[in-house]
C-alpha cells in the first residue's frame, strides 16, 4: 500500500513496517499517515508532527495535519521505540525531595531510575505519588540511613534487596531487578556504596573503611556471576568512587579521602576488569565533569564538584548505549540533593 503526507514521499507501508519514506518539497495540505501503534509514544510531540491520533481497536497510529519543516528521519523515530532511558540519583531523602524528583521524572521521562539514599523505610515510601507518574516501584529501605529503590515503567521481576555475601550486613544500600526492554531482559542493580570515612591509619584501617573495602569486593563477586548471563547489566549508583584526578576540581584537597585512596581505585580497578565498562568513559570522558556538590562552601556556585555516580555496564549494554548526560542543572532546583541524576539512553 502507498500513502503520502503533506511534505513527504510516498512511503511503502508493508505489513505495518515503513520501508522508505523521505521529505520531498511539495505543499503541506492535510493528510494522514497510518503507523504502527509501537511509534506512538515517540512520535507524539515531535517538533515535525501535527496532531497524533491512536486507534485502539485497530492498533494503529493516524499522524494528521503533519506539517515537513525540514527532512524527517521514520527511521529514527521509529528506532527510538527501543531507546530506555537508565537512571541513577541519589535523592538524598525521597521525602524532603519529592517536589524535585516528580518535577524531574515528568521532565526527563526516564523509563527506569535507581534510587539511592531514600532514607525511609518500605512501608514509608511514597509509593501512590510515583505509581501516579507511571512506575513500578522496589524497594529496599532503611530508616533514617541508606535506602535504596529502582523504578521502572515496565513491571520489575526476580528482585533482590540486600548485597550478598555477608548474611551480618543490615544496611540497605543494593537493589536488583530484571526490566523489560523490546529486545528482552534487562538487569538493573541500584547501589549505594559505602562512604568509608574516617578511614584510620593504614595499615589498621577503621571498621568503616574496612567494610567499605569488603563492600567492594561482594560487588565485584556479584556482578561476575551476573556477568555469566550474557544480558544488558546496568549497575547504577552512588558509588562514593572517584575514579581519576579529572573527577574532582581538586585532587590534592581528596588525597587521602576514602573515596580517592589506593586500595580503593584497586578495588575499583578489579570490579572493571570482571568485564565491565564505565558510561561515562566511553560516552564522554571530559573533566570536570561532576555528579555531586557539597551544599557548603559554594561548592556548586564555584563548580567545586566531584563525580562519584556512576553507570557500569556489561559488555551487551555497552554495546547498546546511544547517550549519556549528566543533568547538571537539577542541582539549581530548590532544595535540591548534593547529587544530580545521570543518565545513559540504551537501545534495548
Amino acid at each position: 500500500m502507498m500513502v503520502r503526507t503533506a511534505g513527504i514521499e510516498p512511503a511503502l507501508l508493508y505489513r505495518n513496517k515503513i520501508l522508505s519514506l523521505a521529505c520531498l518539497p511539495i505543499p503541506p495540505r492535510p493528510h494522514s499517515l497510518i503507523l504502527p501503534s509501537v511509534a506512538a509514544r515517540n512520535m507524539a510531540g515531535h517538533p515535525q508532527i501535527g496532531r497524533v491520533f491512536f486507534n485502539k481497536f485497530t492498533s494503529n497510529l493516524r499522524l494528521s495535519a503533519l506539517i515537513c519543516s525540514g527532512p524527517l528521519d521514520y527511521r529514527g523515530l521509529l528506532a527510538d521505540q527501543r531507546l530506555m532511558k537508565i537512571a541513577t540519583w541519589n535523592i538524598n531523602s525521597i521525602k524532603a525531595r519529592m517536589h524535585a524528583l516528580t518535577a524531574w521524572l515528568k521532565d526527563a521521562d526516564p523509563d527506569v531510575v535507581c534510587l539511592q539514599e531514600i532514607k525511609t523505610e518500605n512501608d514509608s515510601f511514597p509509593y501512590m505519588e510515583v505509581e501516579a507518574l507511571g512506575y513500578n516501584v522496589a524497594v529496599h529501605g532503611q530508616k533514617s540511613y541508606h535506602g535504596v529503590a529502582i523504578l521502572s515503567k515496565t513491571p520489575l521481576e526476580d528482585i533482590v534487596r540486600g548485597l550478598p555475601g555477608e548474611e551480618t550486613d543490615t544496611e540497605a544500600r543494593y537493589i536488583e531487578a530484571a526490566v523489560s526492554g523490546t529486545r528482552g531482559p534487562v538487569r538493573v542493580a541500584s547501589i549505594y556504596l559505602p562512604n568509608g570515612n574516617p578511614i584510620g591509619d593504614a595499615p589498621d584501617f577503621s571498621d568503616k573503611y574496612k567494610y567499605k573495602l569488603r563492600w567492594m569486593e561482594r560487588l565485584r563477586v556479584r556482578a561476575a556471576e551476573l556477568l555469566e548471563f550474557e544480558e544488558p547489566l546496568i549497575l547504577a549508583g552512588d558509588y562514593n568512587v572517584i575514579p581519576n584526578d579529572h573527577d574532582t576540581h581538586d585532587p590534592i584537597g581528596w588525597n587521602g579521602d576514602a573515596a580517592f585512596r589506593p586500595e580503593t581505585h584497586a578495588r575499583w580497578r578489579a570490579l572493571l576488569n570482571s568485564g565491565l565498562t564505565e558510561a561515562f568513559e566511553q560516552m564522554d570522558g571530559r573533566a570536570g565533569q561532576y555528579s555531586f556538590w557539597d551544599y557548603q562552601r559554594g561548592a556548586w556556585q564555584n563548580n567545586h564538584g566531584i563525580r562519584i555516580d556512576h553507570l557500569l555496564l556489561s559488555p551487551q549494554a555497552a554495546d547498546r548505549i546511544t547517550d549519556f548526560k549528566i543533568d547538571k542543572f537539577v542541582r539549581e532546583g530548590e532544595k535540591p540533593s548534593d547529587h544530580v541524576p545521570v543518565i545513559g539512553t540504551f537501545d534495548l
